[in-house]
């Protein structure tokens, strides 16, 4: 799809087709298929329909997601140390599968969740900042969004 051909994202088989695509790049990625696949030893069949319920309240505000957001992304960071390498080729790799299928307010916020998790859960898990993002956030017109471990757990 190219151009104003691509369609905002409407409902969740958007959100589900795009988490699809979006794992397939991530776990084809040199820096975060060790991540995914070697550690987190993540079985799609599992994680797709609880990660498609958090994004389908965060951008459709439909569903009932409730689980702790932060807690896995601690436990996999005690196993392996993420940085901020590892935020920031997320949020690359999540802004390109957007703009690859989507365009428009849905997709926009889809986009700009994802770079408040990123920043977030890097400063939270890290300590350090991803500087990248930030100026990403501040070029785009938003705010940091830095929230406490508590707003993220939600």
């Amino acid at each position: 799809m190219t151009g104003s051909s691509r369609p905002d994202i409407a409902d969740r088989d958007d959100i589900v087709d795009l988490l699809g695509d979006f794992y397939h790049r991530a776990f084809a990625d040199e820096l975060l298929r060790p991540v995914f696949v070697d550690v987190a030893q993540m079985d799609l069949s599992v994680h797709l329909p609880a990660i498609a319920e958090f994004w389908c309240k965060a951008v459709l505000k439909q569903g009932e997601y409730r689980r702790n957001v932060f807690l896995p992304h601690r436990e996999l960071h005690e196993l392996t140390a993420l940085g901020p390498q590892h935020f920031e080729r997320w949020l690359s790799l999540w802004h390109r599968t957007i703009d690859d299928r989507h365009t428009g307010p849905k997709a926009d916020l889809a986009k700009l969740h994802g770079a408040r998790i990123a920043y977030s859960m890097c400063r939270m898990l890290t300590g350090e900042l991803v500087v990248s993002i930030a100026e990403w956030l501040e070029a785009t017109g938003h705010e940091l969004g830095v929230h406490s471990p508590r707003h993220i757990a939600g």
